[in-house]
């Protein structure tokens, strides 16, 4: 049976557990709760982040929740009915679409706290037919918004109430992304493996590769930089985009740009190519989420240059931690890296300082975990 108590028994809920903001966000929220000493468990179809939740011992449900079909939610609402009652579960937070549909019946049922958490901002179709399904992450007793723009757009589209909504950013692990945490070592194998040059400033851009994230933004700006020493990282997998992997690679013969290019499908060792790096970009052409890559050059004491639009508005200081710069506009870009490889050394250690007391001040594991805590023991209080 559902426990009658205020203490909050947590089941999270999402369609997978490979690799991405949602699913990492589930795992720190699940090791955050197993600190605090909060039973919580995970609903997912499974994925090679489950062995993150059997690290920490938080038990894991496979149900086939990535399913679109209707009729499947209907027979995963039953299953998630069954476990929410066999496991004393009170609160179920769901954090994507289909399985929210599950999971908002279940709880009914079962008599449970629903709570959403609005990861992005989901599109909206012809005539904003998509609403309806989308209308679901909005169903929360309360909703939690990972950043200002995603508050901002619940608002406007969905007319979601102030009152309901709390806002928690998204964080980064200081544990593992930290100056102090990043051997020589770890460093120079990074340089070997990759052969990275050690005598030009390094410029990174980590994340998929997709056309929103501006990776083709990039190589255009590195056409009209000033400065004429530097390196750069393209860091991420395309997951099948090989088109836009290919025009990337074309600008880049294009603009004679072969010596100055690199592009790394994967790199098991993130941090480490941080810590090479003198530059972090966050190249988005369409508003992030929240944008978790420029908060990790700022744990890492880089200078991240921004695009001014959606959650780095958030996570940004513009002239503090880094550069904010036009979304879309290629020169804008070219102006910020000339800006930040031209800073005489006093103020690049200035900035690298300012960023990261913003992230330890503002965006840690901690801080997440604490205030999505607080979100359940307030749903339990009421």
């Amino acid at each position: 049976m559902v426990k009658k108590n205020n203490e909050p028994v947590v089941l999270q809920v999402l369609p997978e557990m490979n690799h991405g903001g949602v699913e990492l966000g589930t795992v720190e929220i699940a090791s955050g709760l197993k600190e605090a000493g909060i039973k919580n468990f995970v609903a997912s179809s499974g994925g090679r982040m489950v062995y993150d939740l059997n690290k920490i011992k938080v038990k894991h449900f496979e149900l086939p929740l990535k399913t679109k079909n209707p009729i499947k939610w209907l027979i995963n609402a039953r299953k998630l009915e069954k476990i929410i009652k066999e496991n004393g579960i009170n609160i179920v937070h769901a954090r994507s679409r289909a399985p929210a549909w599950s999971a908002y019946w279940a709880a009914k049922r079962a008599k449970a706290e629903f709570l959403t958490t609005f990861h992005g901002t989901y599109g909206l179709g012809p005539l904003g037919i998509k609403k309806i399904y989308n209308k679901i992450m909005t169903k929360g007793k309360l909703v939690i918004a990972i950043s200002t723009h995603i508050k901002n757009h619940m608002k406007k589209y969905y007319k979601v109430d102030e009152n309901k909504m709390r806002l928690i950013h998204r964080c980064v692990n200081i544990d593992n992304f930290a100056p102090e945490k990043v051997s020589q070592e770890r460093i120079i194998k990074a340089i070997k493996d990759n052969g990275l040059p050690e005598d030009k400033p390094i410029i990174s851009l980590i994340g998929r590769v997709t056309r929103w994230k501006g990776q083709h933004l990039l190589i255009e700006a590195l056409s009209k930089l000033k400065s004429k020493d530097f390196y750069c990282l393209i860091v991420g997998s395309d997951q099948g985009r090989i088109h836009y992997t290919n025009e990337l690679k074309d600008m880049v013969k294009k603009y004679h740009l072969d010596a100055k290019v690199q592009f790394i499908d994967h790199s098991f060792d993130i941090p480490a190519i941080l810590m090479l790096s003198d530059v972090v970009l966050s190249t988005a052409i369409e508003p992030e989420a929240f944008g978790r890559a420029a908060i990790e050059g700022q744990a890492m004491g880089k200078i991240v240059l921004a695009s001014n639009i959606g959650g780095s508005l958030d996570n940004t200081i513009d002239g503090v931690t880094g550069k904010l710069f036009e979304s879309n506009n290629s020169q804008s870009l070219a102006d910020a890296i000339d800006w930040a490889l031209n800073l005489p050394a006093k103020e690049k250690a200035k900035i690298s300082k300012a960023a990261i007391k913003n992230v330890k001040d503002n965006f840690t594991k901690q801080i997440m975990c604490d205030k999505t805590i607080a979100v359940y023991q307030e749903l339990m209080q009421k």
